[in-house]
């Protein structure tokens, strides 16, 4: 196997699939516990503990799921770090400006993590998996759509501000 193609397969491969599922996955409780409640704190613990439970998940999931040995994707443990790390980094940026504790000021600063996020992940599928940027851009931003609207209809039907 060509190096640049060991390097896709064990490196770059888990690194994606950890940053697009940190990325999505975690927007729906993080958004939702925000918009329920109104409260900076709770959506940054949600975002917190949603980031480290995903993060362990997956990169216990991309280990557990091929030894390496017949599919030449490499070592298990070493596919599980990566995947599991990018998995945590990309839902702990979106959490992040929950720190903020202003609610409006850390929800907008949020919202544009995730948009930066985004493109961050459309450059990547596009420098290393020859997509197109906008075609990566809008498959990307899509998901991050039915998320969002996912955790917006969640938290706005079913939180109460204030209690």
């Amino acid at each position: 196997m060509p190096d640049e193609h060991a390097f896709l397969l064990q490196r770059i491969q888990p690194m994606m699939v950890g940053l697009i599922d940190g990325s999505l996955s975690t927007l729906a409780p993080i958004f939702a516990v925000a918009l329920a409640s109104h409260d900076t704190r709770y959506a940054f613990i949600a975002g917190l503990a949603t980031s480290l439970g995903a993060a362990i998940s997956m990169g216990f999931s991309e280990a557990l799921s091929d030894t390496g040995e017949l599919t030449g994707r490499g070592s298990p443990v070493t596919r599980g770090s990566i995947t599991g790390g990018g998995t945590f980094l990309g839902g702990i940026l979106h959490s992040l400006p929950f720190l903020i504790p202003n609610y409006h000021a850390a929800l907008l600063f949020a919202i544009a993590v995730v948009a930066a996020e985004l493109i961050v992940l459309a450059y990547l599928r596009w420098k290393f998996f020859q997509d197109t940027f906008v075609r990566a851009l809008g498959i990307v931003t899509f998901a991050g759509i039915v998320i969002a609207a996912v955790a917006a209809g969640l938290g706005s039907l079913l939180g109460t501000p204030g209690g």
